[in-house]
């Protein structure tokens, strides 16, 4: 429990500065976290919290100056720490259908008498941590257990384009089958954008562009989201949960920032109506749902102010930001740390404090305010490192969130390209071959902006040939579209456009 707090709250002493503590935390760390104990795991909870903030940071340990190992980040303890923790969880997705069990032993895996039915977000929130995990490791499993769960949800929509809440991981029967964006769905939806933003994917994406118009023709009600039943489309609950106002925020990464900030205004009304999101609001009678009073300091809808603000600079946005330190040290301060509101309608406390407060909103709120945080960088700068795989540049901005708030750099997916060392071999085969014909110039060009976002039928290589290109274009010394010698399939297509010799 000491461990996942570390572990969760890490990146945020380093986002916020605190440079000297999260060294310190790291050593305390680099000692070993124990993961063979004989205790039943959340295989959700232990994704984001433990896999993702390991990941986190061991691709941030060298900008804090902490002295990595040789091969970095291709290696390193906290890597290796992560990628142990995700082990653990692979026996959950031994299942007939790809989707995991909610809930493994981590010295056993899967208990026999474990129920067969997990929560659409417990399925659908691996790729960006495990895609992560595998490009770094080499180890393809990851990203392959992930994949088989995302398309193994997507198979089983309902004829209107829905997904219930749970699912039979066996059967694939839905259980319940309330569709929305809030508990229980959330991180499904929002790990097909940012997998696809991560991956550059277009499938992923297709899926998200899909379910969004399914969700805009059943579920959205005057910019608000409500409940409907999946198969038929028919109200079912007419409520606002605090989980769902995530979703303004999600909508801004795919450009959609108007509707986002339309609901945006509408959930912060409820923050201003209580000085916080209570975890239940009934939009017809305007007020929060019995036994749903509480605020246990919950990140989502600063978490959209971050996005929507880095969009659009809104004060309003800004606004929002104030009143909740407001609220927060007013209503919640206690001696010892800030504790969950267990009734927002007398301000009653409770004797708590989630990991995701230091996680997720104390980091979202700290980066609301600070333009110039290493986080933001547009690729100005960056560090170049030097791989077994050769060079690699870090630290150029685009960092992904995972929905823990656990920042990856997107960049370090081809940092440890293993493929590498078998393309330079056909490469110099090439090379050779090529100056046997002296009489033809073998030239490449990009055409401008063509084909942005598609892929090879090698995603990776494409991506990465996109990633590095487009990381600082002018300080650049070379490029891989414009070296004398392509690696074989660039030679044969670029971004999806087939190229011929004397092309």
């Amino acid at each position: 429990s000491f461990s996942l707090t570390l572990i969760d709250a890490l990146d945020t002493l380093l986002i916020m500065g605190n440079v000297s503590e999260f060294q310190r935390v790291v050593n305390v760390l680099q000692e070993g976290v124990d993961f063979d104990i004989d205790v039943n795991a959340s295989v959700f909870e232990t994704n984001i919290r433990v896999v993702g903030g390991l990941l986190s940071a061991h691709l941030l340990s060298k900008k804090a100056g902490i002295e990595v190992e040789v091969g970095w980040p291709c290696s390193g303890p906290l890597l290796r720490m992560a990628e142990e923790a995700a082990r653990k969880l692979l026996p959950a997705f031994q299942t007939p259908t790809g989707m995991p069990y909610g809930t493994v032993n981590l010295l056993h895996g899967v208990n026999p008498g474990e129920t067969p039915v997990t929560c659409t977000a417990g399925i659908g929130t691996f790729i960006v941590e495990f895609a992560t995990l595998s490009h770094l490791t080499g180890d393809p499993v990851f990203e392959d257990v992930a994949r088989k769960a995302l398309k193994a949800l997507w198979k089983n929509r309902s004829d209107i384009g829905l997904v219930g809440n749970h699912i039979d991981v066996i059967t694939a029967k839905w259980v319940a089958q309330d569709a929305g964006i809030g508990a229980g769905v959330d991180s499904y939806f929002e790990y097909l954008v940012k997998g696809a933003i991560l991956l550059q994917d277009k499938e992923l994406m297709s899926m998200f562009l899909e379910y969004n118009k399914a969700i805009k023709n059943y579920t959205k009600f005057d910019d608000w989201y409500l409940w409907v039943q999946m198969y038929k489309g028919t109200v079912s609950m007419p409520v606002f949960q605090s989980l769902e106002a995530y979703w303004p925020g999600l909508q801004s990464l795919i450009g959609d920032v108007d509707n986002a900030m339309r609901t945006f205004l509408n959930y912060y009304t409820v923050w201003k109506q209580f000085g916080g999101l209570p975890e239940f609001y009934n939009i017809p009678q305007g007020y929060t749902v019995d036994k749903r009073e509480g605020y246990p300091l919950r990140p989502e809808l600063i978490e959209s102010a971050m996005y929507l603000y880095r969009a659009t600079r809104d004060p309003t946005l800004l606004e929002l930001g104030r009143d909740a330190v407001e609220s927060i040290e007013k209503i919640s301060k206690v001696d010892c740390g800030f504790a969950t509101i267990k009734d927002l309608r007398d301000h009653r406390l409770d004797n708590r404090m989630e990991s995701f407060f230091l996680a997720e909103t104390v980091k979202y709120l700290y980066l609301l305010f600070d333009p110039d945080n290493f986080i933001h960088n547009d690729g100005s700068v960056f560090d170049v490192v030097i791989t077994p795989y050769g060079e690699c540049v870090l630290n150029a901005g685009g960092y992904v969130f995972n929905t823990e708030a656990h920042p990856i750099d997107p960049a370090a997916l081809h940092c440890c390209r293993k493929r590498k060392e078998e393309q330079w071999e056909v490469e110099d085969l090439m090379r050779e071959f090529y100056s046997l014909k002296k009489n033809k110039k073998f030239t490449l060009k990009r055409s401008s902006n063509h084909g942005e976002g598609e892929s090879t039928k090698d995603p990776e290589d494409a991506s990465s040939e996109k990633g590095g290109e487009k990381t600082n274009p002018k300080k650049s010394s070379h490029s891989l579209l414009s070296c004398p010698s392509q690696s074989f399939n660039s030679k044969l297509a670029v971004l999806g456009q087939v190229f011929l010799d004397n092309t």
